[in-house]
């Protein structure tokens, strides 16, 4: 994600006076539904547990925003739910850069929804850099010796991801193009956690992983990294540098979480629900909570911001589809 999306922790004031006016106006429904399009316990449901607790009372006094895990296809079960829900701000969406970036980009004829048209874009909760990820007895001590590897020996090593056409599968084949067009066996698990056990059992030579996921593992030393793939170095990982940094100039590509809506979203709902989103984001505590389950929180954004963000990460998504001349459909 751009440094311009994540950095800065002030609130304009027309938000928070947006924020005042939307508690002073009728009563907001409540529960809110809060659709997590992934199981418990991952950086995703974690950001939208800390929202969801500090969002709530924005929106009214009374109001609870209770998360629901819908997981399944990538994300898309969760949120093809969310786009048929009523459009009263009842129920939201904690999108991801799998639900509604790679997976579309990559599988359009298996994702049964527009990720940009059919949604009300809310704000940009936060995101971060996925991590190339080696076994701790790895023979790589670098970005740099992996390449020279499989440039030797093309297709000989295997890399891991939590799934066809998520963000890492996408994000490590513009990796591979961005390199030379190298080449390596794609091995597909059901998750992070599979395939982070998968390294460290050594059953994979690399992969790339979220920094939410990756993180514990190397901390404890089950697993190195030897890159991150957002434009700079990551503060968790100060000694991991940027694949930009070890010689692919410009490579930035990043996991996010973004707050939708159902379609149809009133303007004074998103509104009120993007006044609420950014009021709590730029609580230090939410940020704190936020930054120790991985997740770089964004600065302040707007529906308009939200929806050109989307549209520009789709297209880079689409992108490196095309560059990496994958055909997943069919």
């Amino acid at each position: 994600m751009r440094r311009r999306i994540l950095m800065g922790a002030a609130l304009a004031a027309p938000a928070l006076a947006a924020c005042r006016a939307a508690r002073a106006a009728a009563p907001w429904p409540s529960p809110v539904a809060l659709v997590v399009p992934f199981t418990a316990g991952g950086s995703t449901d974690i950001a939208a547990r800390v929202l969801a607790e500090r969002m709530g009372p924005r929106l009214g006094p009374q109001v609870r925003i209770v998360v629901e895990n819908r997981a399944g296809a990538g994300g898309s079960v969760g949120s093809d739910y969310v786009r048929y829900r009523p459009a009263d701000g009842s129920t939201l969406l904690m999108a991801t850069a799998s639900s509604h970036g790679s997976n579309p980009a990559a599988l359009p004829d298996r994702t049964p929804y527009h990720p940009v048209r059919d949604f009300s874009p809310v704000a940009v909760v936060g995101g971060g850099p996925l991590v190339v990820v080696v076994p701790q007895a790895s023979r790589f001590p670098s970005v740099a010796a992996l390449f020279a590897a499989l440039r030797e020996k093309p297709g000989d090593l295997h890399w891991a991801t939590s799934g066809v056409g998520g963000i890492g599968h996408l994000t490590g084949e513009a990796m591979l193009v961005r390199a030379g067009g190298l080449k390596a066996e794609h091995v597909p698990y059901r998750g992070g956690a599979q395939v982070m056990e998968a390294l460290a059992k050594g059953e994979v030579d690399f992969s790339l992983e979220v920094l939410a996921s990756a993180a514990p593992h190397l901390r404890d030393g089950v697993s190195r990294g030897l890159a991150v793939t957002g434009a700079a170095r990551h503060p968790l990982l100060p000694d991991v540098p940027s694949l930009a940094e070890a010689g692919l100039t410009g490579f930035d590509i990043t996991t996010w979480n973004v707050l939708l809506g159902p379609p149809g979203l009133s303007q004074d709902a998103l509104t009120a629900l993007s006044a609420a989103a950014n009021a709590a984001l730029a609580e230090p505590d939410v940020r704190r909570r936020l930054t120790a389950a991985g997740v770089d929180p964004a600065g302040p954004s707007t529906p308009a911001s939200t929806g050109a963000f989307l549209q520009e990460e789709l297209a880079k998504f689409q992108e490196a589809v095309r560059s990496a001349g994958l055909k997943l459909d069919g």
